[in-house]
């Protein structure tokens, strides 16, 4: 069973989630909208960039990320320069950790959706005089609600997961940093593999159910277009 240890780590695992999923969708929906539009010569390089983590080990990530948020890196140095504190090994530097590493998980999807609608749903709102703004939001964004659940979904169930970013940034600190996965692997360094058990397999059907949630949703989506054309 689930000790005193294990809810907090599951609370936080899920705050952590939730709070960088949403900075990803802010983040990333603007971001992924450009670059399916813009016809930008470097936009190979920024979404190889974007891409990084996919096939970056994420205790070299974690590494960097230690490096420059600690309090002799550039961005951790400024901040105490100003009068703050670094934020490493803290819950705002898991949060920073798993945006960056999740960032593909949300853009790539929701870059596709806006590159499948195409030109013509925007010019047709454009002879309308919706204004650029208005297009967005009344056209590109309900033609992309399935790539807006797909980038939630996997951006959550990415973040829900990670194990060497948030180690290498946040360390583990219980009741503040210590997530689902650290406190997994500390079961497993103790041989308490039945507590290990209750939450590995709780991850593990929490990340099947997700991607259940986006391949129906999808399909019925894709269902829907093709009956309406």
């Amino acid at each position: 069973m689930l000790n005193e240890f294990d809810i907090t780590a599951l609370f936080i695992t899920l705050k952590l989630a939730g709070v960088s999923t949403l900075i990803l969708l802010l983040l990333g929906t603007p971001l992924a909208w450009w670059l399916s539009q813009t016809r930008w010569k470097l936009k190979t390089i920024l979404e190889a960039i974007i891409a990084l983590p996919l096939v970056l080990p994420p205790t070299v990530l974690g590494f960097y990320l230690l490096i420059t948020l600690g309090p002799n890196g550039p961005v951790g140095g400024m901040l105490e320069a100003f009068g703050g504190a670094s934020i490493a090994f803290t819950f705002t530097g898991l949060v920073v950790g798993s945006v960056i590493y999740s960032m593909p998980f949300v853009v790539q999807p929701l870059q596709n959706a806006f590159s499948g609608i195409g030109r013509r749903p925007m010019e047709v709102a454009a002879t309308l005089r919706a204004s650029p703004l208005d297009r967005f939001f009344s056209v590109a964004v309900p033609l992309a609600r399935s790539g807006f659940i797909s980038a939630a979904v996997l951006g959550f169930a990415h973040t829900v997961g990670e194990f060497g970013v948030v180690l290498m940034i946040g360390g583990n600190i219980p009741g503040e940093t210590q997530v689902l996965s650290i406190t997994i692997y500390d079961h497993v360094e103790a041989l308490e593999y039945g507590q290990a058990h209750w939450l590995a397999g709780g991850l593990l059907l929490l990340s099947f159910l997700m991607l259940m949630v986006v391949y129906i949703f999808n399909r019925r989506f894709s269902l829907m277009q093709s009956s309406n054309q």
